[in-house]
């Protein structure tokens, strides 16, 4: 069974606590940390991955002395052969029972047994034993690695990247992928935007999950130009056309000069209080600001901020009953609103201050010329990918107000949908993926309770929304989110606190921070969780034309039947 496999050493020693240790037969500058490796004994395959490298001696004076210089190039080669080794550390993960040699009597047996039900049939199992001493120890060939990642023939498997030693293709099940919330992580300049476009075509492909991206830069729409090589960077609108439905925001907005499928305005009538409470980190807003909003709800229940809006500032000089003139408020000023609903006037003038910031944005209007937000959900609901750019409003709090004001709208349309689906038989739900760019600035701890995306990480799982993360600071993000996210995938990170953010709830996290730290800064990245079966760091496809060709073959003409089923139909 190990013809094709590579041997690299034997099992010396270790423990499912402490890692197993192999002694190495070939050259250590063979293996990387990282390598996936395929420990045999019996009926039995072990999987992991090696996690350390360590030099050693069977007495300390032989490592100290140069032998090579001392002695004749064989006698010293033959000297090092027997007092100098080296040790692989292996993080166990996986066993499989293989059965006896095939076509031998016992495997016949064996596999009857199977058929006749008396026995389970195998299946990848966590390790919860060891294997004896000397059991021999393989590189991973790509039959291993499709056993465990997945054929890469089958539908729903997606290759995300190549084992580092040998290039054979590693997989991520997107059907589990899907069903919770993910992460794409990595310092900045390692290549995150290319490695979420790659993870997105491959969704789109797949076409079992509509997925909303959130694009605060412009990046993932349209053709683009990468900022460090300058070459050009294909779109998802470019491959995928009528699939993939670009957003605006405002309206006449282009991006890059080029003009969305349609806009998005945002109706005055659609801003919460809530949605304001949220901004309360962005805009400085004070301890009272929340009895302010509820008494502007109080006096005018969804209009309240056209009417907040429209308020003056002006005072007016009138007469005392003995002549002396004074400034009071004039009608339909912010004072004279306060005073009469038994507002703090001070308090109400300054929240008035503050959201001129808001009220100054031209995609807030009071009567949108479609209602673009329901466009949105609709396009979503019926499978196509939608790509909100949000153009020269790229401030933070442009991007904090609508992301948070679109997904809750989606979450209720969601909820109502699972719950008709669950309670009258109506149509299941579509499966819908949120893409959230600089996630830190939406679910740090002290914005995490007020936002709509902490409870679609927590619990919207159940309703069909979850959310692909995109950040370079992964310890900014609120623990209980981090705690939730099932897939994870991590290019290299300089931060110790965003390394055990990202490992955190993992077992094994000790053995797997050195090995996040040491990733190549571009091009390399670990695979962890839910969507993989076990960690494994990878060499990461490139986002280019060759990728395109692979994931959706060649460039010739289209039948008939693809047209169409592009389409829709």
């Amino acid at each position: 069974m190990a013809d094709n496999r590579t041997q690299i050493g034997y099992l010396v020693g270790g423990g499912l606590k402490e890692n197993f240790r192999v002694r190495l037969i070939v050259s250590p500058q063979e293996i990387q940390e990282g390598a996936f490796v395929v420990i045999q004994s019996g009926d039995w395959n072990y999987y992991g991955i090696v996690t350390d490298i360590q030099l050693g001696a069977t007495d300390p004076r032989f490592a100290d002395e140069q032998t090579e210089v001392r002695f004749p190039a064989n006698i010293a080669k033959a000297l090092h052969g027997q007092t100098l080794y080296v040790n692989l550390e292996v993080l166990p993960n996986l066993m499989l029972e293989i059965g006896p040699e095939p076509g031998s009597p016992e495997y016949k047996d064996w596999q009857g047994k199977i058929n006749a039900g008396l026995k389970d049939a195998p299946r990848i199992l966590p390790v919860k034993n060891v294997p004896p001493h000397h059991a021999q120890v393989y590189l991973a060939d790509q039959g291993d690695i499709a056993e465990i990642f997945g054929d890469p023939n089958e539908g729903g498997n997606f290759i995300i990247g190549y084992t580092r030693e040998q290039n054979h293709p590693v997989c991520i099940d997107l059907e589990k992928f899907v069903q919770r919330s993910s992460g794409v992580f990595g310092a900045t300049g390692t290549g995150k935007s290319f490695l979420t476009r790659l993870v997105l075509a491959g969704l789109m492909h797949y076409n079992k999950a509509s997925v909303l991206v959130l694009d605060m830069h412009n990046e993932y729409g349209f053709d683009d130009v990468a900022s460090d090589t300058k070459k050009a960077v294909t779109g998802l609108k470019t491959k995928f056309k009528s699939k993939v439905r670009v957003v605006g925001l405002g309206a006449g907005s282009t991006i890059r000069g080029q003009a969305p499928d349609f806009n998005l305005e945002i109706s005055t009538g659609d801003i919460s209080t809530a949605d304001i409470e949220t901004l309360t980190r962005e805009l400085n807003l004070k301890e009272t600001t929340p009895t302010t909003l509820n008494a502007l709800y109080g006096s005018f229940r969804d209009k309240w901020f056209a009417e907040f809006r429209a308020m003056s500032r002006d005072q007016v000089v009138i007469e005392d009953e003995r002549g002396k003139k004074k400034e009071v408020p004039a009608e339909g000023s912010v004072a004279a609103w306060a005073n009469e609903n038994g507002v703090n006037v001070v308090a109400a003038e300054a929240l008035h201050d503050k959201l001129r910031r808001l009220f100054n944005k031209p995609y807030i209007v009071e009567k949108p010329a479609a209602d673009s937000v329901r466009e949105i959900i609709q396009s979503l609901e019926n499978g196509q990918h939608v790509v909100l750019s949000f153009g020269e409003h790229e401030s933070d709090l442009d991007y904090l107000l609508v992301s948070n004001l679109l997904t809750r709208k989606i979450r209720s349309a969601w909820e109502h949908k699972t719950n008709e689906f669950r309670s009258h038989g109506k149509v299941e739900p579509r499966q819908l993926i949120i893409v959230v760019e600089e996630a830190h600035k939406l679910l740090n701890r002290e914005m995490a309770a007020q936002t709509t995306f902490a409870t679609i990480a927590r619990e919207l799982r159940k309703y069909y929304v979850t959310l692909l993360i995109v950040d370079q600071r992964p310890s900014q993000i609120y623990d209980e989110v981090m705690s939730q996210l099932g897939t994870r995938i991590s290019g290299w990170l300089g931060d110790d606190d965003d390394i055990h953010a990202v490992l955190s709830g993992l077992s094994g996290r000790e053995a797997l921070r050195g090995m996040l730290a040491r990733l190549q800064p571009k091009e390399e990245v670990l695979l962890l969780g839910w969507g993989v079966p076990m960690p494994l760091p990878v060499r990461s496809r490139r986002y280019d034309d060759a990728f395109w060709k692979e994931l959706l073959g060649g460039g010739g003409k289209r039948s008939e039947g693809q047209n169409l089923k592009e389409l829709g139909f």
